[in-house]
């Protein structure tokens, strides 16, 4: 099975620059928003030194390592899930995907638009968030009415309605269903023919500075930055996984225990 991962965010954070550098591509980057409409799609071998090893052990004449593939998709914006911007519409483009990659702007530039006319990483983490929260309770309410029905004929089928009304629960306090459908027993098997979007692990990636990369006060203000929607009913979540990226070497990447690696 290979792996999918989709790529998120605002416009103009990077996400297609991103892509360009995984994939060896060169789709369109561009100073606008929306510059990318039809969703692009790389698939990369992922590198593995033992491959060659068992190549020799077994006189394989071929060596075919694990693929993985990247999505990129239309940058969202806030409201997305309301009609406002483009990429709301493409989000069933990763409904499929094995993880979110969200890359978010941490880097100011005048010459470089930000769609909410301020460069705030936190902000920026929220609205993602909302609008893939927002799109997985629209396919939960529109999906509820037919697991009900079936659950009147098919007994089996009450544990995915069950595990569906518990979602919505969950979601409704701003907490994604990959943090804490554990905690809220709820068996994300039963849901899996939804292919909800927040079921899936989480990515941030950000955009910086080159210049900034040893400066560890701004760093450490950039992880503080994260922090759950400040929506009085919505309740913390787990912390996410951290990396930073230089903006001008986004495949070149740094974990937060600081040690270099590649994207």
């Amino acid at each position: 099975m290979s792996l999918s991962i989709g790529i998120v965010g605002l416009p103009n954070v990077g996400k297609s620059t991103l892509f360009n550098a995984l994939t060896k591509n060169d789709v369109l980057a561009a100073n606008y928003p929306f510059a990318t409409i039809e969703p692009n799609v790389g698939v990369v071998g992922l590198p593995d030194e033992r491959l060659g090893k068992l190549a020799e052990i077994f006189t394989s004449q071929k060596v075919l390592p694990a693929p993985v593939s990247f999505v990129d998709i239309a940058g969202l914006v806030r409201g997305a899930s309301k009609g406002q911007g483009r990429g709301n519409a493409f989000l069933a483009n990763i409904r499929d995907a094995s993880a979110i990659c969200q890359v978010v702007r941490a880097f100011s530039d005048p010459n470089v638009v930000h769609v909410d006319g301020k460069v705030s990483p936190a902000d920026d983490i929220e609205t993602i968030n909302t609008e893939l929260i927002l799109a997985d309770l629209q396919t939960l309410d529109k999906a509820l009415p037919r697991l009900e029905k079936e659950a009147k004929l098919r007994k089996d089928r009450a544990a995915a309605v069950e595990a569906a009304k518990k979602a919505v629960d969950l979601l409704d306090t701003g907490v994604t269903l990959y943090s804490g459908a554990a905690r809220a027993g709820i068996e994300l098997e039963h849901l899996r023919e939804l292919h909800l979007l927040t079921t899936k692990p989480f990515l941030y990636v950000f955009n910086v500075d080159e210049a900034e990369l040893n400066n560890a006060e701004f760093l450490d203000e950039l992880r503080a930055s994260w922090h759950p929607p400040r929506r009085s009913s919505w309740t913390p979540r787990s912390s996410p996984s951290w990396w930073t990226c230089p903006r001008r070497r986004p495949a070149s990447c740094w974990s937060r225990s600081g040690r270099a690696s590649r994207a």
